[in-house]
């Protein structure tokens, strides 16, 4: 059976229930994509966390090699890497026990999705939260 995203609704629930989102490949450079997406997100009121070996901190917010480094809980795994990349991504979100895992617009690893499926975590794949939060309008408290 083929891979569907969640409805817009439950997309909207998620996000309203979202405090922390790890950010898988955000870079530190201010013209890049996760970068743009993930300073967004923060505005909105979401805490990121980034997930980059090769930075310290970005975006104000210390930066973890790898998601099973992160101390907390984590609502939503958000993923800016290729799509090659994904299933070890997605094998630390099972990990971690993350309730979302989220594929930017453009990433699509079905393997990833049905592992984190099948270990209770909720896909979305080839959509990107920012526009996703846009158009649900959360809301958050």
């Amino acid at each position: 059976m083929a891979f569907e995203n969640p409805s817009r609704e439950r997309i909207k629930v998620i996000l309203e229930q979202a405090g922390n989102i790890a950010v898988v490949g955000l870079s530190d450079s201010t013209d890049r994509t996760s970068h743009m997406v993930a300073s967004a997100m923060q505005d909105r009121g979401y805490r990121i966390i980034p997930v980059n070996p090769n930075a310290a901190e970005i975006l104000g917010e210390k930066c973890y090699a790898r998601l099973t480094d992160i101390p907390e809980q984590v609502d939503i795994v958000n993923v800016f890497r290729r799509s090659d990349q994904v299933l070890a991504i997605a094998e630390q979100a099972v990990e971690v026990k993350a309730r979302v895992f989220w594929l930017q617009q453009g990433i699509v690893n079905e393997e990833a999705a049905k592992l984190c499926q099948d270990n209770g975590i909720e896909v979305i794949m080839d959509r990107c939260i920012k526009v996703e939060e846009a158009i649900t309008k959360p809301v958050r408290n």
